[in-house]
């Protein structure tokens, strides 16, 4: 699930990993163009209830594309991204509009 807040100078989004994906994990990293596919860098915080989650100041008016890696094996998309794009490894990268109006819900 994707949560936004856009504010003056930046958009606060939040990532929570599905329930699908995070009831078997260990480990949850977001990865993409806002850390330089850093596949170590952001790691999600593991929270009661099995659910992993973070939050990250974006630039306003970007897309920033993202996947999840799951115990450092594992590659998922976020099925309640803004939109997807196809990406260089036969799959789709998921993407995060920080624009007010788009799809996201905004909190």
């Amino acid at each position: 699930m994707l949560k936004k807040k856009f504010l003056k100078t930046k958009c606060k989004v939040t990532f929570e990993v599905p329930p699908s994906i995070a009831e078997t994990a260990t480990d949850i990293y977001l990865v993409g163009d806002f850390n330089e596919w850093d596949e170590r860098s952001t790691l999600l915080e593991k929270k009661k209830g099995n659910k992993f989650s973070i939050t990250l100041d974006l630039d306003l008016d970007r897309e920033y594309q993202y996947r999840y890696l799951v115990d450092g094996e594992r590659w998922e998309n976020d099925w309640d991204a803004d939109k997807y794009v196809p990406n260089p490894f036969s799959g789709d990268n998921s993407v995060v509009t920080t624009s007010n109006g788009t799809n996201g819900s905004t909190a």
